[in-house]
């Protein structure tokens, strides 16, 4: 009796190597995708934990910056878009609202660079910084009315370090990460600006003691 292959049943292809290897690689795609997606998801509930509380902040700072409530929302939405995109690069342990505050602050400056092209030029506040002597804050028995009415008088650079700083409560380091510029220049503006601010709230703020937050 000679030997006789044996075929696979009609209609029935034997698998070759290659449908081996296909099937495979289709595998370890599913698995990768299902990877991917568990990895987004675990993305999503912290940014969900940490990031998400901070937008009624975020969208009031940018209120004070941009004045528009249009332009806020917008401004807002798209930094938390960038947020969650770069979410990954977020050290656990630090000050989440800064880092959000630093992004807002980044795509704002984009905005602006993209309305209008403007020459950079030497920051003057950077020659004084070492010789900044401590400004305290504006006092508690002010009305917030008065005091922000104040504010909209100086210029927007101080503007800027004095929200943040008495508003925002953030520290002269996430200032200066937050506007990209110097410490010693959030120095001097901080400075700078609140003896402006005095100027604009007239004598009754020559003497106080102690912090105050605008609400």
């Amino acid at each position: 009796m000679s030997d006789v292959g044996v075929d696979p049943p009609v209609g029935i292809n034997r698998p070759t190597g290659n449908m081996i290897d296909g099937r495979a690689a289709k595998d370890r795609g599913v698995m990768a995708e299902q990877s991917a997606r568990a990895a987004d998801d675990h993305l999503w509930a912290i940014f969900e934990a940490q990031a998400l509380p901070h937008v009624d902040r975020l969208f009031r700072l940018a209120m004070w910056f941009e004045r528009d409530r249009s332009e806020a929302e917008d401004l807002v939405q798209e930094t938390m878009l960038q947020a969650l995109q770069s979410f990954h690069r977020f050290e656990a342990g630090t000050n989440c609202r800064a880092w959000l505050a630093t992004i807002l602050q980044h795509v704002r400056s984009n905005r602006r660079r993209a309305r209008v092209r403007s020459l950079l030029v030497e920051d003057p506040d950077d020659r004084v910084a070492q010789m900044t002597p401590f400004q305290a804050p504006i006092p508690q028995h002010l009305s917030d009315e008065d005091v922000l009415a104040a504010l909209k008088r100086i210029p927007v650079q101080f503007q800027e370090v004095i929200v943040l700083c008495d508003v925002e409560e953030l520290t002269y380091k996430e200032i200066a990460e937050v506007l990209a510029i110097p410490i010693g220049t959030v120095m001097s503006r901080l400075h700078r600006g609140r003896a402006l601010l005095r100027s604009e709230l007239g004598p009754s703020t020559r003497a106080f003691s102690g912090p105050r937050v605008v609400k």
